[in-house]
C-alpha cells in the first residue's frame, strides 16, 4: 500500500512540475481573433488577409491566430465589433465618425463609446460606373435609371445617397435604386439588369476590372459638386479614378470624385496586448505590407494615423508612442 502511495505521489508531483514549469508558449492558450472585411471583390477582404498573414507569421511568439471573414461592410463590422462577434473590423472613415458620434445608423442606439481606432489604411473613392448603351454620360443622366447604391449595412450606400443629394437627386424618387452587394453589381450591369452602380473602394478593384472587361461597354462618371460635399462632411476628401488601371473603360482621362479612408477598428474590450501585437507587426513590416496590394502604394506611416474619429486603442497608442508617431 505504501509503495502504491509513493508511486501515486511521484506521478502527481511530476505532473505539477511539468505543467507548472511549462514554457509560456506551450502553456498559453491561443487567442483567436477575427477581422471583419467586406465583399471578396473589394479591397477590404485582401486587406484583412494581408494583416492576418503578417500577424500569423508570429503566431508562436504572440499566441494569436488571426482569421478573416467576408461581411456586409462597414456598418455590419462596427456592430459586430461592438457586440463582440468580431475582434476587429475594416470600416470607412465616415462610418467610424458616425458610429462614434451616434449618427446615421446609430442615431437610435446612440454613440458607440466602446469603439476604438487602431489605424487607417488606403484611400477609397466613391466610384460611379455606367453602361454606355444606357445613355448615362453625366451624373444628372442617372434620373429614371436603375442604379445600384449598395446593400444596407455597407458604407458605400450612404456615400451614394450623399452624392445623389448633393446633385439634387432623391434616391427614392428620382432613380430606381437597387440594394445589391458590391460583388454582385458588375454581373448585374453586364447582364443588363442595372444601368449603373456606385461602389466606394480602393483602386485597382476586382469589381471594376470585372465590370470593364465584359461585352457591355462601360464608363466612369464624374461626380459634380465635390466641394459642397467636402465642406459639409469632415470625413470626405477630393479624389479621382485612375482610368489607366482599367483599359476596358471608354474613358480617356482620370475621373473626378470624392472619397473616404478605410480604417481598422476594434473595441476597448479587446486586450491591449492583442492590439499592440497587430499594430506592431503591420508597422514593423510596413514596406512588406505596402507590397501586398496596389492600393497601399500611397501609404505612409503618418497617413495611417489620419482620418480616425474614435480614440486610439491603448494597445495601438502604446506602440505609436514607442516609435515616436505619437
Amino acid at each position: 500500500m505504501k509503495k502504491f502511495l509513493h508511486v501515486l505521489m511521484a506521478i502527481v508531483f511530476a505532473m505539477v512540475v511539468f505543467y507548472g514549469t511549462a514554457p509560456s508558449d506551450v502553456q498559453a492558450k491561443t487567442i483567436f481573433v477575427t477581422i471583419g472585411t467586406g465583399g471578396i471583390t473589394g479591397v477590404y477582404y485582401p486587406t484583412g488577409g494581408a494583416i492576418a498573414k503578417i500577424v500569423n507569421k508570429k503566431r508562436k511568439q504572440y499566441g494569436i491566430r488571426c482569421t478573416v471573414e467576408s461581411t456586409g461592410g462597414s456598418v455590419f463590422n462596427v456592430n459586430a465589433v461592438m457586440a463582440g462577434d468580431l475582434e476587429f473590423g475594416i470600416v470607412q472613415s465616415d462610418r467610424q465618425y458616425q458610429a462614434w458620434n451616434g449618427l446615421a445608423e446609430w442615431k437610435d442606439k446612440g454613440p458607440q463609446k466602446d469603439l476604438r481606432a487602431v489605424f487607417s489604411i488606403h484611400p477609397e473613392s466613391v466610384t460611379l460606373c455606367a453602361a454606355v448603351d444606357s445613355g448615362i454620360k453625366k451624373f444628372s443622366d442617372l434620373k429614371g435609371h436603375r442604379v445600384n447604391i449598395g446593400n444596407p449595412g455597407s458604407g458605400q450606400r450612404q456615400n451614394s445617397i450623399d452624392a445623389l443629394e448633393a446633385n439634387g437627386l432623391n434616391y427614392k424618387k428620382d432613380i430606381i435604386a437597387e440594394s445589391a452587394k458590391a460583388s454582385e453589381a458588375p454581373g448585374l450591369l453586364q447582364d443588363g439588369r442595372i444601368d449603373a452602380f456606385f461602389y466606394t473602394v480602393g483602386h485597382p478593384s476586382g469589381a471594376f476590372k470585372e465590370a470593364t472587361a465584359g461585352a457591355r461597354k462601360v464608363s466612369f462618371i464624374a461626380i459634380p459638386n465635390v466641394d459642397k460635399l467636402v465642406s459639409k462632411f469632415p470625413y470626405y476628401a477630393k479624389s479621382y479614378i485612375p482610368v489607366k488601371l482599367y483599359p476596358g473603360a471608354v474613358n480617356d482621362k482620370n475621373v473626378p470624385t470624392f472619397g473616404v479612408k478605410a480604417t481598422f477598428v476594434t473595441s476597448i474590450k479587446v486586450p491591449a496586448k492583442v492590439v499592440y501585437a497587430i499594430t506592431k507587426e503591420v508597422f514593423d513590416n510596413f514596406e512588406s505590407f505596402k507590397k501586398l496590394h496596389p492600393a497601399y502604394q500611397v501609404l505612409t506611416k503618418k497617413s495611417m494615423l489620419e482620418g480616425l474619429s474614435a480614440p486610439l486603442h491603448p494597445g495601438a497608442l502604446k506602440y505609436y508612442k514607442e516609435v515616436g508617431l505619437k
